[in-house]
């Protein structure tokens, strides 16, 4: 694991919970009904596409809450890169590993939907308003937060070590290091 500089805001421990706030994707499977409109009216009726190009999920910046009062020991705002960036961000500031089951991450079926098409991977696509917590008590943290109008839910824990875990149902694999954000790869033509 290669030690990752960041602004360090609180503190990362083994056994914290780690909660998602938002919805992972949605900016970027906003910006591609956006921008594919024509191509997209091929495969979904049009109130799919309108309903996805006016999707902006709930009002979540860094600077723009006090985390710490609702729970939160450590956050990182979701953007370019999704929830995989950010989740490698976050552990390779505090040389920390950590487990997350990829089921509990938060996401928009028309985020899926769009991904799909593309053959693109929504947990490494542009968010916006969503971050990522540490807390030591992740229940009451997406309690606080859903208090708030902001859907939240437990995606996994930080561990001590350095593997970075992801869980799929059965299976368990390693994540691999962040790469461009998929909205740089959507293909030229798709269908």
């Amino acid at each position: 694991m290669r030690y990752i500089e960041r602004e360090s805001r609180g503190c990362l421990r083994p056994g914290q919970d780690l909660v998602a706030a938002g919805f992972a994707g949605l900016e970027g499977s906003r910006q591609i009904a956006l921008i594919r409109e024509e191509e997209l009216l091929r495969c979904f009726p049009e109130s799919f596409i309108r309903s996805m190009q006016q999707q902006y999920g709930p009002a979540i910046e860094s600077g723009s809450h006090d985390w710490r009062s609702l729970g939160a020991a450590e956050w990182e705002e979701i953007r370019e890169g999704g929830i995989y960036t950010a989740l490698w961000n976050i552990s390779g500031a505090y040389m920390l590993g950590f487990t997350v089951d990829l089921l509990r991450i938060p996401v928009k079926q028309g985020t899926i939907e769009i991904c799909e098409c593309y053959k693109l991977n929504p947990y490494r696509l542009l968010s916006r308003n969503c971050m990522l917590f540490a807390a030591d008590h992740g229940e009451r943290l997406a309690e606080a937060l859903a208090g708030q109008g902001i859907p939240a839910s437990i995606i996994g824990k930080v561990d001590s070590g350095i593997s970075r875990r992801i869980v799929y149902g059965q299976v368990q694999g390693f994540m691999e290091r962040p790469r461009e954000d998929e909205l740089y790869r959507l293909p030229e033509r798709s269908f």
